[in-house]
Parts: structure tokens; C-alpha cells; sequence
């Protein structure tokens, strides 16, 4: 008997190619498709609508491939797993090649559906058919994305949507992009197609760490005087964060918060990350969990120089437990330059995690007066800092325009006695300073690949995941990484996708005016031209007026601290009272 024969199928009523897509991603659950319309997949598009009646999936329409990427890019994080987006052949792949670089770095899943033009050169148009016709279109995607295929029968198109399904939700994630030949979706079955069972075909297990390198890292924590732990990229996957809690407390470790995604709980007295610094010098026993770039975590860099400064000791112990070694690409990476760890452990952090603490759960007694020590010294530093950020913050009260730390204070007042979650954003760091973020799912904001026009799209989709759950969802939007898809608020408009959209606006690609004051510093030029070619204030841009334009609520721009509050209030009754989205936009001061 095959492999073939040992699997389950049931009998489809698909009658043509695309329908057979449409069977598969109603089996693989995918609940939405997030589309930009073209004629290479006229099939499948048709298929969604008259056989799937738009429902599991259902389509999400944008107006710009770009958007459709960053919806399922930050639907995946939220949701725990894939959507799917579909983009029209090379033009569409190419829009949508820059979200999927941000998806691709920010460890994300989605389902990237494209179409083509036939392959048999005997089915095309002529002139259009030619230009967009690759071989093989996931070419131009390929280096930075985790797998692609063009799948050359209806059959293969089943057999290319599971793997794409498992790959892409396979930690480490990653976007996938499927390619479908225009003529075989449209091609008419000639006789009933037997559709392989889904659950016939497991997805991988996770991977855990080798017993004896855990067994080795608990002793080195357990026997440290100064550990710390960096931990990145944890809240998407399930009990980790709970059990980094539970590790850090057993040992008293104090812990570094990477930035992405939520990986400590905010206020716990062990979070240390506002004295990264000041902790790092004094360690002996560093445990990186899920850091992708030791060198940028361990050192301070100097942006003028472009030079590094380690932040630890050369006699630190680095213990380095993460799944990198699955992810690395030579197009573009982020694992950054080689970096000297003792202990070097491939590992689901999910797995070893829990594993790891209950080790040095084992190892607490006898050395109870010293973690005492240790948590009452680490606790202080915590407070300290946490007053320190609540000082500042209270000092822009009477600022205009609006001081960020203010801004980040007062959304939080605002918002703090609903379920809220941060889609976007996070206020130079003053969000995970000031807000109490203890859920995994309350911080979904990462940097992706850098890249701009993700924040907006990105919000979208974590707020669909969230839709009917009574969570209040909050974008708190750039204006420059907004001005670059602004069309995905008449998709939230359309889509009547609840969410509350904060300008941090400080009319300024203001990342790009730091890196010209230090070029003009460094060769003694005028530090007052940083501004030219990057400010964009004349005119400035009314964003509560296109955010009206196109259907959604906008109120702004505020500039007085006095106005801030209640207009926050006002848009927040809007989300959560009629289920729409409602956008402030605040004037704040550049630093």
C-alpha cells in the first residue's frame, strides 16, 4: 500500500481548478483572505465568491498590495495562525515584496497567493500575458521569504497549500508564497476531485533542547552572582512568557525586555529594561532567549562611528538558546555579525523554557540568602526606574506640542480600565516604560525589517483578530510610516474593523533627522540643515481630514495637553460604542 493509499479523502464538489484552492483553505481553516483584485487569479477570485460564498475565507479588500501583506502579517501574530493575502503576478508580488521582507524579519506567518500568467506559451494573451508572466515568479521574493512554489497541476495545488500552511506556522515563522498558473485555475475537471483530509498530514513537532545543555545552563544560572536574561520574540508563542516569569523569580534573574512583541511583564520587579546598561556591565551569566542579533543586544553602538562598545564584561558566561540556525539566509539577515556564546542551545524556546526553570527550581535551596539578596537589589533598581519614567511623563503636562512620554501617560490613562491591546507602536519605548503590559497578547509592535508603510495595515490585522472580542485595539501611528499606505483606512472603513489610531505626529521623518545631525556633526557642518528634505510641514498633513475622506473618524490636529485626554475619550467611545475605527492626531515634539 502507498503513502498515498493510507491517506483519508472525501469526495469535493469542486467543478473547476480554483475551486480546489478554495476547498483547501476552508480546510486549513483560514478564515480571511486579504486581496487586492487582478485578472491571474480571475479564478480563484471567482471561486471565493460563487463556491466559497465569500465565507472561510472571506476577503478583506485593499487598495494596495503592500496593505494586503501587513493585514495578514499582523492578523498571523494575533491570531496564533495564518490568513492568506492574494496578489495579481508580478506587479501585485512586487508591491507586495516590502511587507513581506517586514513579515519575513519580524518572524511572522502569512499565506501569500498569487497568480500568473499561463506557462504554456500557446494559453497567452498577447502583450499582457508576456510582461506579467515570470519563470518562476517566486524569484523575486525568494531570498528573504521561508519557501515558494509554483504548483504545476490542480492535484499539486493541494499538496503545495498544506506544506505552504505547515511551513509558515513552523517556528521559526516565516511568510510562504504560492504561485497559480491563471489557465489551470480556470481549467473545468472532468471528473469529481478526490480532496486528500487535512489532519492526514501532521504538522512537525517542536523542536526541544538537548537535556545535558539545559542541565549545564541551570548550573551556570543557579551559580552565577550577577545573572541577567534578554528574552525577544517570546509573546506569540504559547506559555513562554509565563514560564520566563516563573525562571526568572525561582533564581531572582533579572530580565531585559528585547523590544518585540511582549516577553516580561512590564511592572513585575524583576523587569530591568529601562537599565539594560546599567545591569549588563555587572553580569557574569547572560541567558539570551530568542535573540536574533547577540552583537546589537550585548553592545552599545555608536551611530556616528558606526563602531560598537560591548556592554558586558570579557569574562561573562553567554548562554544562547534560540532556533537562528533555522532561519539563516545570505540575501539579507538579522542574526548579525558573529558573536562568541559559551553555550550555544537550539531550542523552541516554548520547550525549554519550562524545562530550564524547573532545573533551577531544583537548585534554589542552599542559596536561598543570596537570590534574596539579589531580588530585594533588583526590585529597587526596577522602582527607581519606573518613578524616574513616571517623573518625566508628568512633566510634559503643560508642554505643547504634546512631550511623548505625556502622550504615552495619557493614552494609558485613558485606555487602562478596558482589554486593550497595542497593534502598533510603542512611543520611543515610553508604551512598555509606562503601561502596565503583563498579557502576551497586549503587545503586538515590532520592527519587522524596518521598512515603512507597515505600522497601519499591520494594526488592521491584529485588530480583525481581535474583532468580536470586546478588546479595544490601538495603532500608535508614525505619520511618515503612515503617509505610506493611508488607503488601508478605507479597508478599516469598509470592513467596519474597530480600532483607535493615535498620531505620534511629529511632521518629520525624524529617524533620518538624528542620522544627519550626527553626519554634520562629525564633518562640523550646520546641525540646523538636518531638516531639509525630511520635515513635512509645509503644508502639514491633516490626517483627522483624511481619515474623514475616507470613512473613518478623525478628530485633531491636537497640540494642547488640556485637549489631549478628552479627544482620546471621545474617539474610544467611537470604537468601542459603533465598532469603527477612529483616528486622533496628536502634534508631539520631535524627541
Amino acid at each position: 500500500m502507498t503513502s498515498a493509499q493510507n491517506n483519508k479523502t472525501h469526495m469535493s464538489k469542486a467543478e473547476w481548478g480554483s475551486d480546489v484552492i478554495v476547498d483547501v483553505l476552508r480546510d486549513l481553516d483560514i478564515e480571511y483572505i486579504a486581496v487586492n483584485p487582478g485578472a491571474t487569479y480571475r479564478g480563484l477570485h471567482d471561486s471565493l465568491i460563487n463556491y466559497g460564498n465569500n465565507t472561510a475565507p472571506e476577503m478583506i479588500l485593499c487598495n494596495h498590495e503592500e496593505i494586503t501583506v501587513a493585514i495578514a502579517h499582523g492578523y498571523g501574530k494575533a491570531a496564533g495562525k495564518p490568513m492568506a493575502a492574494a496578489v495579481h503576478n508580478i506587479v501585485g508580488l512586487l508591491h507586495a515584496s516590502m511587507a513581506m521582507f517586514n513579515a519575513s524579519m519580524d518572524r511572522a506567518s502569512v499565506m501569500l497567493l498569487g497568480g500568473t500568467g499561463p506557462m504554456a506559451v500557446d494559453k497567452r494573451r498577447p502583450w499582457i500575458d508576456w510582461i506579467h508572466t515570470a519563470l518562476v515568479q517566486g524569484e523575486a521574493v525568494r531570498p528573504f521569504i521561508k519557501w515558494d512554489d509554483q504548483p504545476a497541476s490542480i492535484p499539486s495545488f493541494v499538496d503545495s497549500l498544506i506544506r505552504a500552511y505547515h511551513i509558515t506556522n513552523t517556528r521559526p515563522k516565516g511568510p510562504v508564497y504560492v504561485c497559480f498558473d491563471a489557465d489551470l485555475q480556470e481549467q473545468k475537471l472532468d471528473e469529481p476531485f478526490q480532496m486528500p483530509e487535512v489532519s492526514s498530514f501532521s504538522p512537525p513537532t517542536r523542536v526541544q533542547a538537548d537535556p545535558v545543555a539545559l542541565s549545564q545552563a541551570a548550573g551556570l544560572l543557579a551559580g552565577a552572582k550577577n545573572p541577567v536574561i534578554v528574552a525577544n520574540f517570546l509573546g506569540t508563542v504559547p506559555g513562554a512568557v509565563e514560564a520566563l516569569v516563573r525562571l526568572a523569580e525561582s533564581l531572582a534573574i533579572p530580565v531585559i525586555d528585547g523590544g518585540d512583541l511582549v516577553n516580561f511583564p512590564t511592572h513585575h520587579p524583576l523587569n530591568i529594561t529601562s537599565a539594560a546598561g546599567r545591569v549588563l556591565q555587572d553580569a557574569d551569566v547572560v541567558l539570551a532567549l530568542d535573540v536574533y542579533d547577540l552583537q546589537q543586544t550585548l553592545n552599545v553602538t555608536n551611530y556616528a562611528t558606526r563602531g560598537v562598545t560591548s556592554r558586558i564584561s570579557g569574562t561573562a558566561t553567554v548562554i544562547d538558546i534560540s532556533l537562528r540556525q533555522f532561519i539563516i539566509k545570505s540575501w539579507a539577515d538579522d542574526y548579525g555579525r558573529l558573536y562568541p556564546a559559551n553555550l550555544a542551545v537550539t531550542a523552541d524556546t516554548a520547550l525549554a523554557i519550562p524545562a530550564l526553570a524547573d532545573l533551577c527550581a531544583d537548585k534554589v535551596s542552599g542559596n536561598s540568602a543570596a537570590i534574596e539578596t539579589r531580588r530585594s537589589a533588583v526590585k529597587a533598581i526596577h522602582d527607581e526606574m519606573n518613578e524616574e519614567a513616571q517623573r518625566e511623563a508628568a512633566a510634559g503636562s503643560n508642554i505643547s506640542p504634546i512631550a511623548v512620554p505625556f502622550l504615552a501617560q495619557q493614552v494609558f490613562e485613558v485606555v487602562k480600565d478596558q482589554d486593550w491591546v497595542i497593534a502598533n507602536g510603542d512611543l520611543r519605548g515610553w508604551a512598555q516604560r509606562l503601561w502596565d503590559i503583563d498579557k502576551p497578547y497586549q503587545f503586538m509592535d515590532s520592527r519587522g525589517g524596518g521598512g515603512l508603510g507597515q505600522g497601519l495595515g499591520h494594526s488592521i490585522g491584529v485588530a480583525l483578530a481581535h474583532k468580536g472580542k470586546g478588546r479595544l485595539v490601538i495603532d500608535l501611528q508614525a505619520d511618515g510610516d503612515f503617509l505610506f499606505t493611508p488607503s488601508a483606512l478605507w479597508t478599516a472603513a469598509h470592513h467596519k474593523i474597530p480600532l483607535l489610531i493615535v498620531m505620534y505626529n511629529n511632521r518629520s521623518y525624524f529617524n533620518d533627522e538624528d542620522h544627519q545631525e550626527n553626519v554634520a556633526r562629525t564633518r562640523g557642518r550646520s546641525v540646523e540643515n538636518r531638516v531639509v528634505g525630511i520635515r513635512m510641514d509645509s503644508p502639514p498633513v491633516d490626517f483627522a481630514s483624511l481619515a474623514r475622506s475616507l470613512g473613518v473618524y478623525g478628530e485633531g490636529p491636537i497640540e494642547h495637553p488640556d485637549d489631549l485626554k478628552p479627544a482620546l475619550e471621545r474617539a474610544m467611545k467611537v470604537v468601542l460604542n459603533e465598532g469603527r475605527c477612529a483616528l486622533v492626531d496628536v502634534i508631539t515634539q520631535n524627541r
